[in-house]
């Protein structure tokens, strides 16, 4: 029988001394000719917050979701661990935009979070003993148990945004792809869900979030990526947000 800090070390690798590594090289995507992303290179690794920045049609979500394996490349490599990501990992978890879900699914905050164990257990296994205590640590990390039997469409936005997260924590998920994870959140959820994407980094997994609060970046990331179609910059927040840049990205007037 497994302790459960198994779980915990399972997708906490900084906790091990380990800065599993996320480099993404010379990456483009195209829809049918188009190119909605081109020419992406970042290196980054578990423990940090990066924030990707653009207009709207910059190719943001594109670049969550050609990382989680949902959409195909058409050219570039994304290493992770210093292997050829080739197709979907269940060390990558992908959270839609909250209007991409279907909220009246009746599924309860429990049953989603299970959901996060089936890249495990395949559909139709029973799940074991420790697929339970996977999905209750992760209840109880996000502090959701008592709100497990609800109906996720009863919940809040931060609610909903945190059941999610919970599924990713069972699943096991080092690397976090948010797609405009603080949109329509108030200013209290939306601090709550900063705080939480905090921990969960300290607690050593990678968070990369799509997000167009200009002013709340530099309290909630470490590294931004500033994409218009094309990469515009890398780096820390404080070295890459800067007036120029962002006139520059925005096409708006200092």
């Amino acid at each position: 029988m497994k302790e459960e800090t198994d779980y915990i070390s399972h997708d906490c690798c900084a906790h091990h001394g380990h800065h599993h590594e996320l480099v993404i090289e010379n990456l483009s995507v195209a829809y049918r000719e188009i190119l909605a992303l081109e020419g992406v290179n970042i290196a980054t690794s578990c423990g940090n917050r990066v924030a990707l920045i653009g207009p709207n049609g910059a190719g943001k979500s594109t670049l969550l979701k050609s990382i989680a394996g949902l959409v195909p490349r058409s050219s570039g490599e994304i290493l992770w661990r210093g292997t050829s990501v080739k197709k979907w990992s269940r060390e990558f978890a992908y959270l839609p935009q909250r209007e991409e879900i279907d909220w009246s699914f009746p599924i309860t905050v429990r049953g989603l979070v299970e959901m996060g164990r089936y890249p495990q257990t395949g559909w139709w296994r029973k799940f074991s003993l420790e697929d339970r205590k996977a999905v209750d640590h992760a209840l109880d990390s996000l502090n959701l148990n008592d709100l497990q039997d609800r109906q996720i469409r009863e919940l809040s936005g931060g609610q909903q945004q945190r059941a999610f997260l919970a599924r990713s924590i069972a699943q096991e998920a080092h690397v976090l792809l948010l797609d405009e994870p603080f949109t329509g959140l108030d200013r209290n959820a939306a601090l709550l869900l900063g705080d939480l994407l905090a921990r969960l980094a300290a607690e050593g997994r990678l968070v990369i979030a799509s997000h167009h609060d200009l002013v709340s970046a530099h309290e909630l990331f470490d590294e931004v990526l500033v994409l218009n179609t094309k990469q515009v910059a890398f780096g820390s927040v404080a070295e890459v947000l800067t007036p120029n840049l962002i006139s520059e990205t925005f096409a708006v007037p200092l």
